[in-house]
């Protein structure tokens, strides 16, 4: 190879990168826009599973609303079984991509705000972080496309995000495989702390149109290190109801009164 081939390689390397962090960039904020509704209610389950032993089932209730200007909330309830029933908790999502998370325990009959460091922590001992249940805006990772890949028959694109700042978030980076089409994920790598090898893995198990928009009806977070997997599948969702600002405060969070009501 001479000198002249090499210079032009690495030249066209060079032009290929910021050409896939532009696409990469694009589409995750293509699938973060991906329509949704202005509201949703959905009811369903949430199963604990960890090898050799019965599965853990948890009934629940979601809330989601867009509040506009890039402001949403999240209220999830759990309704069974006893030991769990009541307890609840609200995400708000800032503008600015700041989050803030509150945990209703009714033994203890009070409100509690999740601390920042705490976003690693188990929500309620199942796979999921209480960081998972944040919206993340695309703007906090870097994105890039590295390369194509069929995910139960569907050809998808692999988006690697890393995040911009590294204390902004427990995971070195996040690999996800997305259909361009639908812009749903099917699978989800997390990265903690080997950059080489993934820690935890998010799969779409089902999903459905209802009411114009694409719903993920049956999904599994697996621990790669232990096997111990959450599985959540919606067994009711109906959007676009016209939820009040009012079910997304503390006050609806630790009277569940005031949420009971919007119950489909």
């Amino acid at each position: 190879m001479n000198r002249r081939t090499t210079l032009l390689m690495f030249a066209a390397l060079a032009a290929a990168q910021p050409a896939q962090a532009d696409a990469g960039a694009s589409l995750a904020q293509a699938a973060f826009d991906r329509p949704i509704g202005r509201d949703l209610t959905t009811l369903g389950r949430m199963e604990l599973v960890d090898r050799g032993r019965a599965p853990r089932v948890r009934e629940l209730i979601t809330y989601r609303v867009d509040r506009g200007r890039g402001e949403t909330a999240y209220l999830v309830r759990f309704l069974e079984p006893r030991d769990i029933a009541g307890t609840g908790l609200l995400s708000l999502n800032r503008v600015d991509g700041s989050n803030e998370q509150s945990l209703y325990l009714p033994e203890l009959d009070r409100v509690r705000r999740i601390a920042g460091d705490r976003k690693g922590g188990r929500f309620v001992g199942s796979d999921l972080y209480y960081e998972d249940l944040q919206e993340r805006k695309p703007a906090r990772d870097r994105h890039r496309l590295i390369g194509r890949e069929t995910v139960n028959g569907i050809a998808c694109e692999i988006l690697e995000s890393t995040p911009l700042d590294a204390a902004d978030s427990v995971y070195l980076k996040r690999i996800s495989w997305i259909d361009p089409q639908t812009l749903l994920a099917y699978r989800i790598d997390y990265f903690e702390r080997d950059p080489a090898a993934p820690s935890k893995r998010w799969e779409l198990l089902a999903h459905k149109r209802i009411q114009g928009y694409w719903t993920a009806t049956d999904s599994r977070v697996t621990d790669l290190n232990t096997g111990h997997s959450t599985r959540l599948t919606v067994e009711k969702a109906v959007y676009d109801r016209r939820l009040p600002a009012k079910l997304f405060t503390p006050q609806a969070l630790a009277d569940e009164a005031l949420e009971s009501e919007y119950r489909p």
